[in-house]
Formats: structure tokens, sequence, C-alpha cells
């Protein structure tokens, strides 16, 4: 795998997949940013909980589960002093699907964090990275 990041000026930067996707990078404003992308961090946990979310849907289809939804919602909790690394990631599955499994979705966030998501099982190494999930109906997202 390889990415390429380029330097645009200030603290802006685009950040290059080897498939041809990009991004744009930028610091906060009161770090000379002009706030026109995600920070890096940020993007850090968008990728891990793009990879979790991956595994949980593929997981679930494979179980022949009948989801129609999944969203990860992050937390993450940074350290005071430099270097600001992140001491706490939780993770909270909303899973929506009408006649879903409560083992099955459990089963799929364990899965994903315990044996099939990379990025997480790597940060995990260093930072206590939490779960938990709920299952919410189509109906009850109408209602």
């Amino acid at each position: 795998m390889h990415v390429s990041v380029k330097w645009i000026d200030g603290v802006s930067f685009v950040g290059e997949s080897e498939t041809g996707h990009a991004v744009v990078l930028d610091g906060a404003p009161e770090n000379g940013g002009r706030n026109i992308g995600m920070r890096p961090m940020e993007m850090l946990l968008i990728g891990m909980g793009g990879c979790t979310s991956f595994d949980v849907v593929a997981i679930l289809k494979k179980a022949r589960q009948p989801i129609m939804g999944c969203v990860a919602e992050i937390d993450a909790t940074r350290a005071d002093e430099i270097p600001k690394v992140f001491t706490k990631i939780h993770v909270h599955f909303v899973v929506t699907g009408d006649g879903l499994n409560v083992a099955q979705v459990e089963r799929a966030v364990k899965l994903s964090a315990e044996k099939y998501c990379s990025a997480s099982i790597m940060l995990s190494k260093s930072v206590e990275i939490t779960h938990d999930f709920e299952v919410k109906s189509l109906s009850e997202l109408k209602g």
C-alpha cells in the first residue's frame, strides 16, 4: 500500500492514495490552518471507523441479516501534553434493520474488534478501545 501527502501551503496538505482518491488535510486556524480540510487525527479515527464498519456490515450480510444501515459514532480522548496521542477511543454502532438478531450484531462487533479490523487492532496496542452497539428497526426511525 502506498499513499502520498503533498504540502499545499501553510499547514494544508493533499493526501492521495494509490487507488487515485484524494483528501484535503488542514490544521486548526490557531495553528496556521484555514479550516479547509480534516485534521490528520480526525482522519485517523475515520479510517479506523471505516475499517470496523466495513467488517460489521460484511459479517452481518454473510450471516444473512436484514441490515439496512450502520453508523459508527466514535468518541476519542487525547492526552493533554504533546504528543497528544489518543488515550481512549469508544466506538458506538447504531445498526438498523427490521428483524436483526441482536446476538448476530454483538458477534459482528466482537469479531471486528478482536479479529478482523486491522486499524483498531493496531491502535489497541497503545490505546484503550471499547465498543458497544444498539439495534434499531426501521419503524423506530420513522416514528
